[in-house]
């Protein structure tokens, strides 16, 4: 007794069973996830809208050192093109403008401004991080590439704003799924001298496999940023033009 011939369709919708099957059981499967983000805080502020000099230096010192083209020192990058920078405030904006120029992108903008008096409302700020982070951990254009964060400290990391709105999640910390790590600070230190580097294996999952803090190191002529070790206090030469 022979056996039917199997139909071509038949074959085909099997083929495609099994691919879906494997990538069930390989892990969490994800359509989009880089392969790193540098997240960093903004430069050194004199006021709720712009940098003072010392961020205005910082900004100069990040793209000519560690995060713009041709950066003396490629640690961070790897020798990679950035896929994406990405900003929420105008301190931040500031803070991306010369990385953003050297590599010829346009800075992603989730804008969270202030309003007349000055002040940004936290909801507002709570929304541009939410819908950031969606979209680095879920925009196929950012597959395995490295992403740029210049963000807003207490947005980053904050147990007050977490407590706050325990109800959903607010801080990159949570959203990019950092917490899921050991050793990852719960709160953002009075420090704008630091990278954290998260790490994901992106045909796995969106939960990192790897995070580091690195501390910005910079030579002449930038040896006069405030370099302060993660949680202490800024050094206390630290301008009167500059808000601590």
């Amino acid at each position: 007794m022979t056996c039917a011939k199997r139909p071509k369709w038949l074959g085909m919708l099997t083929a495609a069973a099994c691919l879906c099957t494997g990538v069930i059981l390989h892990g969490t499967s994800v359509r989009a996830v880089p392969r790193r983000i540098i997240l960093l805080r903004h430069g050194e502020k004199a006021n709720s809208h712009a940098l003072c000099g010392i961020g205005l230096r910082r900004a100069v010192a990040l793209s000519q050192y560690y995060l713009g083209q041709n950066a003396k020192n490629q640690s961070l990058l790897e020798g990679q093109v950035p896929a994406a920078i990405f900003a929420m405030t105008l301190h931040t904006l500031e803070t991306a403008g010369h990385t953003a120029v050297s590599w010829r992108l346009p800075i992603k903008t989730y804008a969270a401004m202030p309003g007349e008096n000055g002040i940004t409302k936290t909801s507002e700020k709570n929304s541009a991080t939410q819908a950031a982070a969606a979209d680095v951990l879920g925009n196929p254009k950012w597959h395995d590439r490295i992403v740029l964060m210049f963000w807003e400290h207490h947005h980053i990391a904050s147990p007050r704003l977490e407590r706050l709105y325990s109800a959903q999640k607010v801080t990159l910390r949570q959203l990019l799924n950092i917490d899921h790590l050991e050793g990852v600070p719960k709160e953002w230190k009075n420090n704008y001298d630091y990278f954290w580097i998260i790490d994901y294996d992106p045909n796995y999952s969106q939960i990192p496999i790897r995070f580091q803090m690195v501390k910005q190191i910079y030579p002449s002529p930038f040896t006069k940023l405030p370099h302060n070790e993660w949680g202490e206090e800024l050094p206390k030469e630290y301008p009167l033009s500059c808000l601590r």
